[in-house]
């Protein structure tokens, strides 16, 4: 009997798979706790139009990511910091900063853990600072630190 699994069966498969068992395992076990559903064309067509939103909603993300990542490109996020008499920074520039340094100058909210920095910005400069935006999509944002 062909049965679609509603929660992860353990030996059977995961959620939403189609799988082959036997009548009595599906009639005794299965149907009785909830795990299976008979795998007719109602359920069959619930589980098409889920994949299809899913996949529809992946790539509306990787979109909206890839047009995130080149309005980064273009951009130059200023933070001013003061220094020491020698020309250290007191303290450093991390990630936090940069988030929120972005989110006032242009508007663009960025979670600071999808900012990658080798090591705190701890001088004057002009750094080029990844920023992960989808597992494939990576952007590049460029910070001018300066006093």
């Amino acid at each position: 009997m062909k049965v679609v699994l509603l929660q992860d069966v353990k030996g059977k498969g995961k959620k939403d798979e189609i799988v082959n068992v036997s009548d009595g395992y599906a009639r005794n076990y299965l149907f009785p706790r909830n795990l299976a559903a008979e795998a007719d064309a109602k359920v069959l067509n619930d589980i098409r139009n889920k994949e299809a939103a899913k996949a529809r909603r992946i790539e509306l993300e990787k979109q909206a990511a890839r047009e995130t990542a080149e309005k980064l490109q273009s951009l130059l996020v200023k933070i001013t910091i003061q220094s020491g008499a020698d020309g250290k920074l007191y303290g450093s520039v991390g990630t936090k900063d940069i988030a929120e340094a972005l989110q006032a100058q242009h508007g663009i909210e960025i979670d600071k853990r999808k900012i990658v920095l080798d090591s705190a910005i701890k001088a004057y400069g002009t750094y080029t600072v990844d920023v992960k935006l989808y597992p494939e999509i990576a952007g590049k944002l460029n910070v001018l630190v300066c006093g």
